[in-house]
């Protein structure tokens, strides 16, 4: 029988394992999937922080808007963090000779600290205003609000069909300074700005 924390572990490694010689790949998991021995549930949180790490992976910040600099990455969560124990799958990993911190209750003042910005759904309301501070700053934003891209954001999770998928909007990640590997672009709805 396999263990709760084993069968996370295994998930995780399946989720980004990112690039292959015959091309890209990027698991997409059933957000309820569920492991029956101990009832170990892959929670829809579980796949979000999973494409976070891969998201990460695959944008590059241009020196111009300061990407790449200092020892850590730093993801921020403004707003509820709905997360729970789901981002301590990702939290210290290595990306890009940097280390993944994970920051909580980001808000307007702490915003610059930043190099991806996770909006939860509770911010709904504070979009507008949260978007006009973010404007041109080089912070990958992500978020789950609907029409999240549509309205400036960079990448949105939206739930397909019951399983967690993404629309990135490139213009918006190019206006910051950030470039999103084409591969990643490939698996994703784009979308334009309104």
């Amino acid at each position: 029988m396999i263990n709760k924390q084993t069968f996370r572990t295994w998930l995780f490694l399946a989720i980004i394992i990112s690039a292959f010689p015959g091309g890209f790949r990027l698991f997409v998991v059933h957000p309820t999937c569920a492991w029956s021995s101990d009832e170990v549930a892959v929670t829809e949180y579980d796949v979000k922080a999973a494409f976070l790490l891969n998201f990460i992976r695959f944008v590059n910040w241009s020196e111009q808007a300061g990407g790449g600099k200092g020892n850590e990455l730093v993801l921020g969560i403004a707003g509820k963090d709905n997360f729970g124990n789901s981002l301590n799958l990702i939290r210290g990993a290595q990306i890009k000779n940097r280390t993944l911190v994970v920051k909580n209750a980001v808000d307007h003042n702490s915003l610059t600290s930043c190099d991806i910005l996770f909006i939860s759904s509770s911010e709904k309301d504070r979009l507008p205003s949260l978007m006009a501070a973010l404007k041109d700053l080089p912070i990958l934003t992500v978020s789950e609000i609907e029409g999240f891209a549509a309205r400036g954001g960079m990448i949105n999770f939206i739930i397909v069909e019951n399983k967690v998928r993404f629309e990135i909007n490139p213009d918006a990640a190019k206006q910051a300074g950030i470039n999103i590997s084409s591969q990643l672009l490939q698996l994703a709805r784009i979308v334009k700005q309104e």
